[in-house]
């Protein structure tokens, strides 16, 4: 049986043109980790694909209803996160710098490397937070966790 995993990889886009400090920076290792598996990409218009199958610009409805039929799912903390809890589908959250604690909801698995990580003020811009690779969980722990999830 080949299993479904949505992807929703990417925060919105920065004002400032930067990278958002809350995307996840080893999507390929992970996909690459998860071989064997169908995986799903949704989002907007001018994000980067990173699988076969990308769905963007999907109405909330269509959103809903791929998020039912997944297996489950993996995003940074973005709306997909909060999308996933209103339709009571646990699934992995990626944070860096943005507090689980705050913004999260302990229905998911919140994958977050420290603490120490975190922004001081949770409530400035993300403009103003610089972006840290080294503040992610390694790919391993993402597909660990994923691997909990499926039936």
């Amino acid at each position: 049986v080949v299993r479904m995993i949505l992807i929703a990889p990417y925060a919105k886009q920065l004002r400032n043109g930067k990278r958002n400090p809350k995307n996840y920076p080893f999507w390929e290792e992970v996909i690459r980790l998860l071989a064997g598996k169908e995986i799903v990409q949704v989002g907007i218009s001018g994000e980067e694909p990173l699988v076969e199958d990308v769905r963007m610009d999907l109405p909330i409805a269509e959103l809903r209803g791929i998020l039912k039929a997944c297996d489950t799912w993996i995003a940074c903390d973005s709306f997909f996160q909060h999308l996933g809890w209103d339709e009571g589908k646990p699934g992995v959250v990626l944070w860096s710098v943005s507090d689980p604690l705050i913004f999260g909801h302990s229905e998911n698995i919140n994958l977050l490397k420290n603490r120490d990580c975190l922004a001081a003020n949770q409530f400035l811009w993300w403009e103003q937070t610089e972006y840290d690779a080294s503040k992610f969980v390694e790919p391993s722990v993402v597909v660990e966790a994923v691997d909990s999830l499926m039936p």
